[in-house]
């Protein structure tokens, strides 16, 4: 196809057997897409964008075979916008250039639309994602991203802030049976045979959520299963089994089994077992769960649950999250269970996250409370003769390098919120602090 073809339209798809069960299925209007009801239901922002005609750029961020690509070719349609596709595991910044060619043609020639999806945006690197920045801006194209990562950590901040980000969920149970009927009953292929699933349960399980796989690995043990005497196809547990090549491991992404293992696994290092830590870590793996999650997990924790206890427990878990980046499953699992064992295995302590907390309720409670005088900058004579500044004491000369001066608001000064813990680093943390501030209580 030509870059400035006039007649660039998003051609229909021709159903044949040739092509893959979930993209014959793959459904053209919002009426008959299936899940994500928070965002296309009566009222809600996809089909408001769509109805009043007014699509901004946005990012879709959800596990893989849940819709991302299907609406954004839908709201294409709807909007009668022209639809450039990109990957960013093929694409460059080239192509990017391309298909802003192409959208400023539409714009200035045919008065049109044009929304440039580019699936896997958080593989584009940091070049290829500013490219797009003055086309986003100016309106020349709507952007809609897909993202199976967090677009927070994965995408630049001000291509970011000029996008509205939409959380994808797992389609439910009710959602995959009804894919799964859909196909049964009005493929032009499925729907000539008799076809009798053992276990739709197990169907589901293996399909991990994900519309696509579920769809095409129906489709292929449906090919696989030759008709009993009867003519019926039926597909048993074990084809399911040989179909998608592997033992099921339950775990949902996204959904409540997820969540019960992050938990499981989060809770374990809090209370110091080193081995069930592994163990649900291993688990998640296998489950599909992305590293990076579970390494942001264990920053989180090395401040909240060790802290001070263990100082390098945060330099650890900050340097996991780096080594996975770099070196990609299936070697990240080394990394993971090296963090996660140490972390398991460091002394304990809440008492920084404890520290914050507390302060921030005091903030809340009091409001702007005024520094005090010795402690305000004093860059002019007029503030030094407002007595900013006057008599504050430079720790570095006295002994010690400490000298025992008020630091807090007058409403706070008796106020203690770090209250070390005895164990590890913070025990002596404890002590230097209780020596220092003799005249505190602690």
């Amino acid at each position: 196809m030509e870059l400035f073809d006039t007649n660039n339209k998003t051609k229909p798809r021709v159903s044949s057997k040739f092509t893959p069960l979930a993209e014959r299925m793959r459904p053209k209007t919002l009426d008959v897409f299936v899940g994500q009801k928070h965002l296309t239901a009566q009222g809600k922002p996809i089909r408001l964008m769509i109805e009043n005609n007014d699509v901004v750029s946005m990012i879709f961020w959800g596990p893989p075979g849940v819709g991302k690509t299907t609406l954004a070719l839908i709201i294409a349609n709807s909007v009668k916008a022209d639809f450039i596709q990109l990957s960013a595991v093929s694409s460059g910044v080239k192509d990017v250039r391309l298909a802003i060619e192409k959208a400023e043609y539409n714009q200035k020639h045919l008065g049109k639309r044009t929304i440039v999806f580019i699936d896997e945006i958080h593989r584009f690197n940091k070049a290829q994602q500013d490219s797009l920045l003055h086309s986003v801006e100016s309106g020349t194209i709507i952007l809609i991203g897909a993202t199976t990562e967090n677009p927070s950590f994965e995408v630049i901040s001000p291509l970011l802030s000029r996008c509205r980000v939409y959380v994808l969920e797992d389609l439910s149970a009710d959602d995959l049976i009804f894919l799964t009927a859909n196909a049964l009953n009005n493929d032009e292929e499925l729907k000539k045979h008799k076809i009798e699933i053992e276990s739709k349960e197990l169907l589901l399980q293996f399909s991990g959520g994900d519309a696509r796989r579920l769809l095409n690995g129906l489709e292929l043990a449906f090919k696989t299963t030759k008709p009993d005497s009867s003519g019926v196809i039926k597909i048993t547990n074990e084809i399911l089994k040989e179909t998608y090549q592997k033992n099921y491991i339950r775990y949902d992404k996204d959904a409540e089994e997820h969540y019960n293992i992050i938990s499981a696994f989060i809770k374990c290092i809090r209370g110091s077992d080193p081995d069930a830590a592994v163990y649900w870590l291993a688990r998640m793996l296998k489950g599909g769960e992305d590293p990076k999650f579970i390494a942001r997990r264990m920053i989180i924790l090395a401040s909240e649950d060790i802290g001070n206890a263990d100082p390098y427990a945060l330099t650890l878990a900050t340097s996991a999250f780096t080594a996975i980046d770099y070196i990609g499953m299936p070697e990240a699992q080394l990394v993971l269970a090296q963090a996660a064992t140490y972390l398991a295995s460091c002394s304990k302590s809440n008492a920084s996250m404890l520290a914050i907390v507390n302060a921030s309720e005091d903030v809340n409670q009091t409001g702007e409370l005024a520094v005090p005088l010795h402690l305000r900058n004093a860059p002019t004579n007029l503030m030094k003769d407002l007595d900013y500044g006057k008599e504050y004491k430079y720790s570095h000369d006295y002994e010690g390098h400490f000298i025992n001066q008020q630091y807090l608001p007058d409403e706070l000064k008796d106020k203690v919120y770090y209250n070390p813990a005895e164990i590890g680093a913070e025990a002596k943390i404890k002590e230097r602090l209780k020596n220092w501030w003799k005249n505190k209580k602690r």
